[in-house]
């Protein structure tokens, strides 16, 4: 049987987009606080490059750009999201890199992202293959000792989101899953309160990338 999350996931999220407000998805938040902090524990300043991979309909770059943040770019498979958010942010949207594509396939420029979030991506990469590709594609784009930020749901976390499998991760089995090229700095779990009122448990990890 096919894995279900490699079945047209483009098309899938466009029609979540097409047919939910961004502000009642589960996943919405109306500031990505746990986000920012871990953001403020890299150090970087008002010049770094950062990507906010899936980062669609997300608040974050709101919140990155308020703060004086110069060098973001938001990634998402989804254009309608991504257009929901450029609608958010009217003129401040021209600050921003915008990049539709899916991740496990992208292709960025070599050591060019100082800080990679992800938030809720890598918990539906159900695939090996998906997973390495992305994992293959973190390591080219960020600069080495660069920062990786991933969020994914916590091992007692749920099963399935958006009709779609997930993996539920530990701070450690997460870092298993990245491999050797990475060092766990900090990580911290995080209850999410979704907007129709149910709890979720996330895992929040911070990486440094070693030197190549």
């Amino acid at each position: 049987m096919a894995d279900q999350n490699a079945i047209e996931p483009k098309m899938h999220w466009n029609q979540v987009y097409a047919t939910k407000a961004v502000d009642t998805v589960s996943w919405f938040q109306p500031h990505a606080e746990d986000s920012l902090r871990f953001l403020q524990k890299t150090g970087v300043n008002q010049l770094a490059a950062i990507i906010d991979v899936g980062g669609g309909a997300s608040t974050l770059v709101d919140d990155l750009l308020l703060s004086g943040h110069s060098n973001v770019s938001v990634l998402d498979i989804s254009e309608k999201a991504l257009l929901a958010t450029k609608n958010r942010l009217e003129s401040r949207a021209n600050q921003v890199n915008w990049l539709m594509a899916d991740i496990t396939k992208a292709t960025l420029p070599a050591h060019s992202v100082d800080v990679w979030h992800d938030r809720a991506v890598f918990h539906f990469l159900t695939s090996a293959d998906d997973r390495q590709a992305y994992i293959q594609n973190m390591l080219h784009a960020v600069k080495p000792n660069g920062h990786v930020i991933i969020a994914t749901f916590a091992e007692d976390g749920p099963m399935k989101c958006s009709g779609l499998d997930t993996v539920g991760y530990s701070a450690n089995s997460l870092h298993e899953a990245l491999g050797e090229s990475f060092t766990l700095i900090a990580h911290e779990e995080v209850q999410h309160h979704t907007p129709g009122g149910n709890v979720q448990q996330f895992n929040y990890c911070y990486f440094r990338v070693l030197s190549q």
